[in-house]
């Protein structure tokens, strides 16, 4: 009889219809309703893009199906059978609701992972610490994949995405190294610079790797998809470098948002309708990458992360995993 890994999938998560954006908007505000007008706003975001909120929850059930899928193909272990659980951070079956599940199945170890390659204490962090103290309230044991940002398959697939698109414009008459790339990710508070985290110095070298593997020097970084809170976050905003890419009179723009794994919101509102309407006004041509979702590459990628995560088999309180 196999015995069953445990994988907790987690990600951010998104409402499964618009009568769930405001629960859901209030759980990311720690409780606090949105009033009207940000609750409009946001739900006009969702309304906006190609298919409303729906396709956008069904992209995470996919990615979880197939990454199970993935892991039981690649795994060379005919004792072991892993089984995916997916725990969300801000919607149901929230983080907490993962391990639960695992342990009412039976499930004594496990591994968790996020569908974000770079390491934040602010966001990756965030994700490990609500699972670990689930896990040990439960008894359970559970190790965690912390980044996977150079991940040689992550990278490769990730390069194929910009070559894709750089054939594209030079298909439009454009010559390739006249297209700006811009590697994104979601902007974070200022503060973590003196903390340390790692964040930046990752995607940093994630865009590098990647710029290498294609060839490109025409490249830079920015943020987007920014918090509206009082404090600074990292910037510039994507939006304010395509204003200065026009003073630079760049014409052919690239969006490599390699921070997002997935089409969601940020994607699919912040660069397809909200960067690709100021590109016009600017007269640029815009394009951005195919976003990863269930990519073969990058679901083996995880799986790869996962079974070495396995392998080193130690739970979250120490204790060798056998």
């Amino acid at each position: 009889m196999k015995t069953k890994v445990g994988v907790l999938v987690m990600s951010y998560g998104t409402p499964e219809s618009l009568d769930q954006v405001e629960a859901y908007y209030t759980h990311i505000r720690r409780g606090n309703a949105p009033s009207p007008e940000q609750l409009k706003e946001l739900k006009d975001r969702y309304e906006a893009i190609v298919g409303g909120v729906f396709p956008l929850r069904q992209n995470t059930d996919r990615q979880v199906q197939n990454l199970q899928e993935t892991l039981n193909r690649e795994n060379r272990n005919p004792d072991i059978e892993f089984v995916c659980y997916q725990g969300l951070k801000h919607a149901k079956p929230f983080i907490e609701d993962g391990v639960e599940a695992m342990v009412q199945d039976g499930i004594r170890a496990a591994v968790g992972v996020v569908l974000a390659p770079h390491y934040s204490v602010m966001s990756v962090g965030t994700y490990i610490k609500r699972a670990q103290a689930k896990a040990q309230e439960l008894d359970l044991a559970i190790s965690f994949v912390e980044s996977y940002y150079l991940h040689p398959k992550l990278i490769k697939t990730l390069t194929e995405r910009v070559n894709a698109k750089l054939a594209l414009f030079e298909e439009a008459g454009a010559k390739r190294d006249e297209v700006r790339v811009l590697f994104s990710a979601h902007s974070l508070p200022e503060r973590i610079l003196a903390m340390g985290d790692p964040y930046v110095e990752q995607l940093m070298a994630t865009s590098q790797a990647v710029a290498d593997k294609a060839g490109i020097t025409n490249w830079q970084f920015t943020w987007q998809s920014a918090g509206r809170t009082a404090e600074p976050w990292l910037g510039p905003d994507i939006l304010d470098t395509m204003h200065s890419l026009k003073e630079e009179q760049v014409e052919y723009v690239l969006a490599a948002p390699v921070g997002f794994v997935s089409d969601h919101l940020e994607v699919l509102y912040d660069l397809d309708i909200e960067a690709q309407a100021l590109a016009k006004e600017l007269d640029m041509r815009f394009q951005r990458i195919d976003s990863l979702n269930s990519d073969p590459l990058y679901m083996e990628t995880l799986s790869d992360v996962i079974i070495d995560q396995w392998k080193k088999g130690w739970g979250h309180n120490g204790a060798k995993v056998t």
